[in-house]
């Protein structure tokens, strides 16, 4: 990858920084697009606290995520993603222990939630954030089997304290909408913004690693 100042010279593979420690973005992209990503931490505490819409939350974030680290790539396109869930008016977090997870999940349990996704990319001096919003609904379980779950400690680092790629796959009756946004980046929202900011759709299938 180049860094600031090096020409760009984009042909078929990507040319993308990822401005997320999450090992689930980072395996949509790198391992099911088979896009070549550069990885780097973002300076951003991912503090929802202050918000009550669940939108401006997702869009604030990932767009402080990807400015975080843009101004060292400016010829790559950085993406910076942020991932809530909202239920009874309120949003929920990353939970900080096993028994703020199992109370997530008491919440959850047997009831519908709404996943967003914010998405920001830059492109040199152009800033996009769009979201994305996809309804959840868990089966009804037992308190026992809930804080089963939750002690597998899956759901410490990530929103609503489960992962419906792991083992949370059982918690979840259905999904409406976009799947891979309740993983944590909508694929397909983020194609489209990839293609408007100038890297075409056939391109994107035919980069190689």
């Amino acid at each position: 990858m180049k860094r600031k100042g090096e020409p760009a010279d984009m042909n078929n593979a990507a040319r993308i920084v990822l401005a997320s420690n999450s090992p689930r973005r980072r395996s949509l992209l790198a391992d099911l697009l088979g896009w070549e990503v550069l990885f780097v931490t973002p300076g951003v505490e991912e503090d929802v606290n202050g918000f009550r819409i669940p939108e401006d939350a997702v869009r604030h974030l990932s767009a402080q995520k990807a400015m975080s680290v843009a101004s060292s790539y400016d010829d790559l396109f950085v993406i910076g993603a942020d991932t809530i869930v909202y239920i009874n008016g309120h949003i929920l977090g990353k939970p900080s222990s096993v028994e703020e997870a199992f109370e997530m999940l008491l919440e959850l349990n047997g009831r519908t939630h709404e996943v967003y996704t914010g998405i920001a990319v830059v492109k040199g001096e152009i800033l996009r954030v769009d979201h994305e919003v996809t309804r959840v609904t868990f089966r009804e379980m037992s308190p026992k089997a809930l804080l089963a779950y939750a002690e597998t400690k899956e759901g410490l680092d990530k929103a609503g304290a489960y992962g419906v790629q792991g083992k949370g796959a059982l918690l979840v009756e259905r999904v409406e909408g976009c799947f891979y946004n309740v993983v944590g980046l909508p694929l397909a929202k983020l194609s489209a913004m990839l293609q408007d900011l100038g890297w075409p759709l056939e391109d994107q299938w035919r980069c190689v690693r």
